[in-house]
């Protein structure tokens, strides 16, 4: 392999994102459109596991074309342990839903449109020389693989849970928090499974996962079937067996297999003050409880690529701690909520059967889906909360029959 050149003659770059996924094609786009010179890394070849909604929030703020949306949700079904069955109606609206594998080449597509220069590579590391920082990768298989050096002066990595820009940079990043996500995308049959094209089904069974949830999300013309868990040893293909046997999909065509790891908490830190911030699953902002993440990750880039922003405009390293702190300050209440929810009611099927159970309130279906289609806690229906409060613990204590 040929040594790359020296640093007097490499590239420059304002901004160098690892990852081209949501949250970093998101910040290369953002950054790129604000005047500044950005190089897009991403790895070829993967496509994350990932159920595909997105809220009308999501849509609305970052300009989703209909195109991308290969199914339009109006319902949600969640099946408890004991196979009950609950459909929560979103009513007015619907939630989109986006395949990953043409969702993800559109936004960094975008991005290049926007001035960013889109290369596909695998990121090796980030050095500094002379006051400098220097980011290493690979371009090109086989005998066209080359090595590269960029110069640049802030890197933002947006390269997924086991993030090595994170890993490298961020003390305590190995240790985050990981639920591993597996689905596979199957061709809908035309007839004898029990899906519908405008509804998700959320499965809160141990036998499918003992500490997450499984489900099956319509993309039109085909299916997600997937499920979650943190628990080593706990066979997650063998769950997919099980549930596509029962919704009648074991005989359906499988296109896709992916998994990988999913972050269920924020990382007390984002940057390491200095040339280095993260953005998305790299982050940790995936939602506990429900896993959402594509709403979040692009947030994340947005508010990444702002502090990088105004870093880079004013050399002022603490400006790079504005990304974790505004994006906190929006959903950190939420995530907190998520993540004790998953703990108290995830934690065995008598609990997660009284959970399906009190899906079943209207309040509790209706401050829902306000608070997902939207992204913002409602704050105008106390006397809602009050109940939803009081029936949590009904059932939580036993007091409400299941």
């Amino acid at each position: 392999m040929a040594h790359p050149p020296s640093s007097d003659r490499l590239e420059r770059f304002d901004v160098v994102v690892v990852g081209g996924g949501p949250a970093g094609a998101t910040a290369a786009t953002d950054l790129a459109g604000a005047g500044f010179s950005v190089l897009l890394l991403d790895k070829p070849g993967r496509i994350k596991p990932c159920g595909g909604a997105i809220p009308p929030r999501l849509i609305r703020d970052f300009a989703i074309p209909d195109s991308l949306l290969v199914a339009r949700i109006r319902s949600a079904r969640m099946v408890s342990p004991k196979d009950k069955r609950v459909d929560m109606p979103i009513g007015d609206g619907f939630v989109g839903m986006v395949d990953r594998e043409t969702f993800d080449p559109w936004l960094r597509a975008r991005a290049r449109q926007a001035g960013a220069d889109l290369r596909e590579a695998v990121f090796e590391e980030v050095s500094r020389e002379g006051g400098e920082t220097l980011v290493r990768f690979r371009c090109g298989r086989g005998e066209t693989e080359r090595e590269s050096l960029v110069r640049t002066r802030l890197v933002i990595g947006a390269d997924g849970a086991t993030s090595p820009v994170g890993r490298a940079e961020i003390p305590g990043h190995a240790a985050m928090r990981q639920v591993f996500a597996y689905h596979e995308i199957v061709r809908r049959p035309e007839t004898g499974a029990d899906v519908e094209g405008t509804r998700c089904d959320v499965y809160y069974q141990g036998a499918l996962s003992p500490d997450f949830y499984a489900w099956i999300f319509p993309h039109g013309d085909t299916i997600s079937v997937g499920t979650g868990s943190a628990r080593k040893g706990f066979s997650l293909r063998s769950s997919i067996r099980s549930l596509r046997r029962s919704s009648g999909l074991e005989a359906a065509q499988t296109l896709r297999r992916e998994g990988a790891p999913i972050p269920l908490k924020p990382l007390k830190r984002w940057d390491n003050g200095r040339d280095v911030l993260l953005a998305g699953d790299a982050a940790g902002v995936v939602a506990p409880a429900s896993g959402e993440g594509i709403y979040y990750a692009m947030l994340g880039g947005r508010l990444s690529a702002e502090a990088a922003g105004a870093f880079l405009r004013t050399g002022d390293a603490r400006a790079l701690g504005e990304a974790r702190r505004r994006f906190m300050k929006l959903h950190g209440r939420v995530f907190w909520i998520l993540g004790m929810m998953q703990w108290v009611w995830y934690r065995n099927d008598a609990l997660r059967e009284r959970f399906v159970a009190i899906c079943r309130d209207r309040d509790v279906q209706q401050l829902t889906w306000d608070a997902y289609m939207n992204k913002e806690l409602v704050r105008a229906k106390p006397a809602a909360h009050a109940r939803i409060f009081f029936k949590d613990l009904a059932h939580l204590f036993r007091w409400a029959s299941t």
